[in-house]
Parts: structure tokens; sequence; C-alpha cells
């Protein structure tokens, strides 16, 4: 199989070479180009009872890896399970217009932070008005930056539940389809995230280079703001979930995804990349698109976050601030069983995942220790996510 690993090792030198990186983006793409391979070391095992041999590599464990979300991600759906109350669950996605996307990317972690901000005051601030649900609500928000054609694409998913605390402490519940009109989020979300865009602007706290230089110029960047008023941005509402379950698996695809999977990537030939895209213009149809290997790459590092940007974010009840206190008042008034915090351990999470108990040996299936011998960079535990 075709992976990214593959294509930044054949390519990723002469990339690097030609286009000037930020240093997250070289080291995302060089813990990419290690990972799971000799170059980070990793631990030999040896069976006490037949020995048997297994020489596993570590993994890079950086988040914008392919290879390395799958244990990441069940993990975080472990941590989440608690969190969860028995009532329906709503899906809502914000995107910005792709007049701004350039300007986001030249101003990601401003930018960014500020779509967070934004999305978090809309939905809270129309779920307290009374003439929706005059309540205070909870909500999971994850930055996604990409299309499925790998273009910067900046959106938010946000899994709200059905339903908030009210004033006086009581539960309400939410109408079927969405306590919220998409049109009334939709311009509320574009009138907050212009109003405090342009205070960014005034603060000087916003850069313009290359394509975008002419927005230096506080005309043009007032004309860019009256036409983005005059448009209709795009929040998108899907029904709600059947279950509580059904939340943590879909909260997990999307909160742990990376630019591209590898499962996704067809082929490389004559310097070219093949990876297969769904059309959402077209029906979602799924197709195949060729870039060159330079222009792959070109792609997927517009998707590397800035150092230590949290791209997964939690407001109102699911907030920090009395979370527990707040979960247990709404666990009780919506009849949540409480579930108990215990962890499951990566051997655990890794059956989970591949089938395999890796306690036994794959030869006789002893179940006794093995000597762990050290080659290198990293300490053998570090190999437990070399498996999955």
């Amino acid at each position: 199989m075709v992976e990214v690993q593959d294509i930044f090792q054949r390519y990723g030198e002469d990339y690097r070479i030609n286009h000037k990186l930020t240093l997250v983006q070289h080291k995302a793409m060089s813990a990419i180009q290690k990972c799971r391979t000799s170059q980070l070391g990793g631990h030999k095992e040896v069976c006490d009872s037949c020995g048997h041999i297994r020489i596993s590599y570590n993994s890079c464990r950086n988040r914008h890896c392919p290879k390395c979300q799958a244990l990441a991600k069940e993990r975080w759906i472990e941590n989440q399970k608690s969190n969860l109350l028995a009532i329906g669950y709503f899906h809502v996605v914000f995107t910005i217009p792709d007049t701004l996307n350039s300007m986001a990317y030249q101003n990601q972690r401003a930018i960014y932070t500020l779509l967070f901000k934004v999305v978090a005051e809309t939905l809270t601030e129309l779920a307290a008005d009374k003439k929706y649900l005059g309540a205070k609500v909870g909500l999971t928000s994850v930055l996604h930056t990409w299309g499925q054609n790998l273009m910067h694409h900046p959106h938010i998913h946000c899994i709200v539940p059905g339903g908030g605390l009210s004033s006086l402490g009581k539960w309400v519940n939410s109408r079927k389809k969405f306590f919220i009109p998409v049109k009334v989020l939709s311009r509320k979300f574009r009138g907050k995230f212009l109003y405090h865009l342009k205070q960014l602007y005034d603060q000087n706290k916003l850069e313009f280079h290359g394509s975008q230089t002419f927005l230096s110029d506080g005309k043009e960047f007032e004309d860019l703001l009256s036409s983005l008023y005059n448009k209709e941005w795009v929040v998108y509402c899907k029904p709600p979930f059947k279950n509580a379950a059904c939340v943590v698996e879909y909260l997990g695809r999307y909160t742990h995804r990376v630019a591209i999977s590898n499962k996704r990537i067809i082929n490389i030939e004559k310097d070219t990349v093949s990876f297969k895209w769904r059309d959402y213009k077209d029906n979602s149809m799924q197709k195949v698109m060729t870039l060159s290997a330079e222009e792959f790459i070109r792609r997927f590092l517009i998707h590397i976050l800035p150092s230590s940007f949290m791209k997964i974010r939690h407001y109102g009840l699911l907030g920090n601030r009395n979370k527990t206190t707040k979960l247990k008042l709404c666990k009780q008034l919506t009849h949540t069983p409480l579930l108990s915090k215990e962890k499951a351990s990566t051997l655990e999470l890794i059956q989970k995942l591949v089938g395999k108990d890796l306690s036994k040996c794959p030869n006789c299936g002893s179940e006794k220790p093995r000597l762990f011998m050290s080659l290198g960079k990293s300490p053998p535990v570090a190999i437990q996510t070399a498996c999955v």
C-alpha cells in the first residue's frame, strides 16, 4: 500500500530544497518520514518460552501522521464516554467563505482562534435566547482545514447536545430538528466573525503577503468586509444521532483525522500521486485525482497546524470550569447512567483496534513475560503505538 511516508521519502528532500517551510512543517515532514523506521529506534522482544524474536520500531506520535492517529483516537474516545448524556446530539458545521482562505493561511493562529471563539459565542448566545432554547448548552468543536481535494478549506465541526440547563437549574430539551434555525446561525456567525476580524485588523494583528498585500490598504480591507457581509455564509446542521455510542464513534472520526488517510492514496507513478476523493459539488461522487508529487506535498503541508495549537476545544457545560459539577447535574436531570472512569490499558486498546493480543507470543501463544531489548532512541514503551 502506498503511504504519505513513501511520498515524503521519495520526494521530500527535493521539496525542502526548492521550497521554504515553517519549522512545524519541517518537524512534521521529518517525523512522518521516520515513523516506524530504525531511525526512531525500537525494541526487540524475545519470548522466554520458545525464543521467538519480534522487532518493532517506534512511532513518531506526530498529530499530523496518518499512522499515529488510531491509538490516540481510541484513547480520546475512552476519555469522552463519561461526558455523554442520554439525549440526542447534533452535528453542526461552520465554514468561512473561500475568499478568506489565503488570509487565514497567512494568519493561522489568529484566524483559527477567532473561528473557534465566534462559533462558540454564536451557539451559546443564541441557545441562551428564550426565543430558541433559553438555556446554557455544551459543545465540542473540532477544527479541520482541508477539503477532500486537499485544498485549504477551514471549517469547524461541532457536536452539540439537544438541550441545556436553564437559569433555574432545570433541563430544557431542544426541538427535534435543531433548536436554532440554520439561517439565524449563519447570519450571527457572519456578523460576529467580520466584527472581530476588523478588530484584529485595527490592532495590527494580521499579516498580508504576496497576493494578499493589497489588504494592507484600509480601503481595500473595508471593501472586502463589505463584499463578505453581502454573502450568505455556509452553516450546516445534520440530523441528531441515534444514541450516545454513535456520538462517540462519530466524534473520534473527526477529532483525529488528518488531511488524507493512507487508504485513500492509490499509487505513485512518474512523479505523480493519485488518490481517491469525494466531489460534494457533484452529488458526492467518488473520483480519482492525480497531482504532481510536488503539488501533493504542498497541499498536505498546508494543513500542518501551528505549534501547540489546540484543534479540539470544549465550551459551555463541557468547558473546564466546574465541568464535573455541571455534568453531574445534567446527568441526573437527563437520567443518564453514571459510568465508572476505568481507563483501558494501551494493550487493551491495541487489541480492540487490530484484534491481536500483544501480550502473547505470536509464535507459541505463551503469556509468559518476554525479554525486551531496546534498539535505541526511545524507551521500549514507545513501541506500543507502533503496532496499530
